[in-house]
């Protein structure tokens, strides 16, 4: 799989939520495209590992995937168990952002692999500086292995 180092893949349903997630990574250089689905489906489709698209597609996947929970069609925890069930996909980086606190959801998402699992703050302030330590830690600190930036 190729990854973009540039690219961020956010999946979130909240028109408010997509436009903080904007504002909080633009004009940034870690970040030169924010690609929006805006329900779990499409989320596997752009991902390549939906019902619209043939397993064998290969395509320019993004460094980081940010992923709400409560989405239309698929919830975010079916997002996330496809992504860790597709070979071209399951390394992928996957950081949870919801408004879910629910013991339930984190141990979930951790037990089917989430790399990051953050509960949005409530405070515009607080999450522009949330969203951005997020974007710069997995876009310029985290560390993954070449083979995950180069063709398989």
């Amino acid at each position: 799989m190729n990854l973009d180092p540039t690219r961020i893949l956010l999946v979130e349903d909240d028109p408010n939520d997509i436009e903080l997630f904007q504002l909080a990574l633009d004009g940034y250089n870690f970040v030169n495209q924010i690609d929006v689905v805006m329900d779990g489906e499409a989320a596997l489709d752009y991902l390549h590992i939906g019902s619209a698209v043939s397993e064998s597609v290969r395509s320019d996947l993004p460094r980081l995937v940010l992923l709400d929970l409560k989405l239309p069609k698929l919830n975010g925890i079916e997002v996330l168990r496809a992504i860790r069930s597709h070979r071209h996909t399951r390394d992928l980086v996957v950081v949870v952002m919801t408004s879910s606190a629910e013991n339930q959801d984190l141990r979930t998402c951790y037990e089917l692999g989430v790399n990051s699992y953050i509960v949005k703050p409530l405070d515009f302030q607080q999450f522009l500086n949330v969203t951005r330590q997020v974007g710069f830690y997995w876009m310029m600190l985290n560390q993954i292995p070449a083979s995950q930036t180069e063709l398989e």
